[in-house]
């Protein structure tokens, strides 16, 4: 249904946990020290040439340029989220840059796992994690209760759509 300015009314929607801030921090905060040393290798092993000034402020513009996306990038990622699911579908709106909005109908989920990464793990977090035959969709950092619960429904209503599958 169409609604003033949006597809689909958000308050059926289930928000994130804060917390998913504090683990894309530490995931980027682990990304950013990588790609720093990376940077700083290069840095130092070009040398003087006439164009090491040019790769070297290229280099600092680089890394400036994905700081401030890691600084920025989580509370965009926590306003955008946003899951729902219902008999019919899971519905998943996320991104930072680019809104991605994923429509994942029951009858085409294959699998459904809960998986729980080192960082989330630490930030007590957990993924639900879908596979069709199209691709994967997940549900990210959830609450390791929720994402058992979330996990255990969409189990329950596939094999509710197999089963009137069966009789028909």
């Amino acid at each position: 249904m169409w609604t003033s300015d949006k597809m689909e009314s958000t308050e059926n929607y289930h928000r994130l946990n804060r917390r998913c801030m504090a683990s894309m921090y530490t995931g980027y905060a682990v990304l950013l020290a990588l790609v720093g040393i990376f940077v700083a290798a290069i840095y130092v092993s070009v040398g003087e040439t006439d164009f090491s000034r040019e790769v070297r402020i290229t280099l600092i513009a680089l890394f400036a340029i994905l700081l401030i996306y890691c600084l920025v990038a989580p509370p965009v990622f926590y306003r955008h989220y946003r899951y729902l699911l219902d008999g019919e579908k899971i519905d998943v709106v996320c991104g930072v840059i680019f809104i991605r909005h994923t429509f994942v109908p029951i009858e085409r989920v294959m699998q459904v796992e809960v998986t729980h990464g080192p960082i989330n793990r630490m930030w007590g977090l957990a993924d639900v994690v879908v596979t069709t035959a199209g691709g994967v969709a997940q549900i990210q950092y959830l609450e390791p209760d929720e994402a058992e619960r979330v996990a255990n429904d969409l189990g329950q209503i596939v094999n509710k759509v197999l089963r009137a599958r069966g009789r028909a």
